[in-house]
């Protein structure tokens, strides 16, 4: 019985991984691939906000329209602004990396990998996280990446965020943001944190796109090797019966 136990513990492993938390000091994004109308609007977020400096150059469009149940013409009409971009082209822009270095101060990564290799609560927390700092180039600062090079483009969305401190042991210690009413931007916080996220599950999408597919299949494996290991238990149970 106990090798019975064991070997169903090591079968179930996969599924109890998968479901673990992440580490980290994070905000939860809670992803989900299969959420394809939270897609959507990461997609239109993405094109409207983010491509002018980053690109994902390993996405093609057109797999963006099949995979999120959207038609070649939703995906030119709201995802493809250049007149001489086409759909099976991949999502990349005109910003050369030596005029993102002039005006930024180094390179705009390519976001088609970022969420697999920081994960996405750290993005989501990322997002989440500008903060005034007049010291700064383009006045704002991060609590993920501290003296982050890019200006808040989401601004106009979330307004200006104020860093709150905390006394810790005599040091002033960052501990979060705060929009005051009068720096509020067009939607409130809680529409921009779900605005945010669904930014974020779009890029943990264009990390992985086979990613809800291979769920599916392996929960269905999972099933399997559940159903086939009762099967050979009483297999292995019956053959050896009579066995002393």
């Amino acid at each position: 019985m106990r090798k019975f136990l064991l070997t169903l513990t090591l079968a179930l492993m996969p599924g109890l991984l998968l479901a673990a938390p992440s580490g980290g000091n994070y905000m939860s994004a809670n992803v989900d691939p299969h959420d394809k109308q939270s897609l959507q609007r990461g997609a239109k977020l993405f094109a409207n906000y983010c491509m002018a400096c980053h690109e994902a150059s390993l996405m093609r469009y057109q797999r963006i329209g099949q995979d999120l149940g959207l038609s070649d013409d939703l995906v030119e009409q709201f995802l493809i602004f250049t007149p001489d971009t086409q759909i099976h082209d991949v999502m990349t822009n005109a910003m050369t990396e030596e005029d993102a270095e002039q005006w930024f101060g180094a390179p705009a990564p390519d976001l088609t990998l970022y969420a697999r290799r920081h994960g996405p609560d750290r993005l989501y927390t990322f997002l989440n996280g500008f903060y005034r700092d007049d010291n700064q180039r383009w006045g704002v600062n991060n609590t993920v990446v501290t003296g982050v090079s890019m200006p808040h483009v989401l601004q106009s969305l979330q307004g200006m965020p104020e860093p709150v401190y905390e006394e810790s042991n005599g040091d002033r210690v960052l501990v979060g943001t705060d929009v005051p009413e009068e720096a509020a931007g067009s939607v409130s916080q809680a529409e921009y944190r779900a605005m945010m996220r669904d930014l974020t599950n779009f890029l943990d999408y264009v990390a992985e796109p086979v990613k809800a597919e291979r769920e599916r299949l392996g929960y269905r494996v999972l099933i399997f090797l559940f159903i086939f290991l009762v099967v050979a238990y009483l297999l292995k149970r019956e053959y050896w019966k009579d066995v002393h």
